[in-house]
């Protein structure tokens, strides 16, 4: 059932897809009555479905079988990243949600050189919602927004792990090797971080970790800090 093209809805009781899921489903992808999908509530099930109707703004389907998708990570990872200029954020969600992120928080900070606005927001979800169908996941990451950057800290403080990559610290507060379970980690803006938020991040009990040698770009970091803790929790085999 892989090769079935998959669908999102807000709400699995309502057996119909509306606006954008639609249009892509009848105009881009030409389903047709009779067909099989795949439709998903953002839940860690898949459902397939067959289409039953086509009308002028709608497609009514009927589901017919409910099984576990097994792709999601054991352990919870949290991306808290700064907004980038041009495309670099897009680029950051979709790798992200293909190595199993489950949330993505971006924030401004004092050396932001690049601001959000809802429109932004609005296409990074759904950025998210598409490389979560095509990498097969049942959830795709809700990305939101901080403006304050102590208040995107605070999203991450229930989480067993909290680290703060940054570029200015000579050594790191915990070795990166051993961290296993849920964890939120922050990766800073093209400007970087000041010593005050690298501070506050601190005080509300982020580790501070070094990435080696070289300075790397926010888009670089955010990929690698994902990759990096998906392959220490095993989420990276089969």
């Amino acid at each position: 059932m892989s090769g079935l093209k998959r669908f999102f809805t807000d709400n699995i009781e309502d057996t119909s897809l509306y606006g954008e899921e639609f249009l892509h489903a009848v105009n881009v992808l030409r389903i047709k009555t009779g067909e099989n999908i795949i439709i998903l509530d953002n839940s860690d099930y898949e459902y397939t479905a067959e289409v039953i109707c086509i009308e002028k703004k709608s497609l009514d389907f009927k589901i017919i079988n409910k099984e576990f998708c097994p792709l999601e990570n054991k352990n919870k990872i949290k991306l808290i990243c700064g907004y980038l200029k041009g495309d670099k954020t897009e680029f950051v969600v979709q790798k992200a949600v293909e190595l199993g992120v489950s949330e993505i928080v971006v924030f401004e900070s004092k050396f932001s050189s690049a601001y959000l606005s809802e429109n932004k927001v609005e296409r990074l979800n759904k950025v998210s919602r598409e490389a979560a169908k095509q990498c097969g996941r049942s959830k795709y990451p809700v990305v939101t927004y901080k403006k304050e950057f102590k208040e995107a800290l605070n999203t991450g403080l229930n989480y067993k792990n909290k680290l703060f990559a940054c570029e200015f610290t000579e050594s790191s507060d915990i070795d990166l090797s051993t961290v296993r379970g849920d964890t939120a980690v922050v990766v800073g803006s093209e400007g970087g971080f000041s010593n005050e938020e690298f501070e506050t991040a601190r005080t509300l009990g982020y580790l501070g970790i070094t990435l080696g040698k070289r300075i790397l770009r926010a888009d670089t970091a955010s990929i690698t800090m994902c990759s990096i803790l998906a392959f220490l929790n095993g989420d990276l085999n089969k």
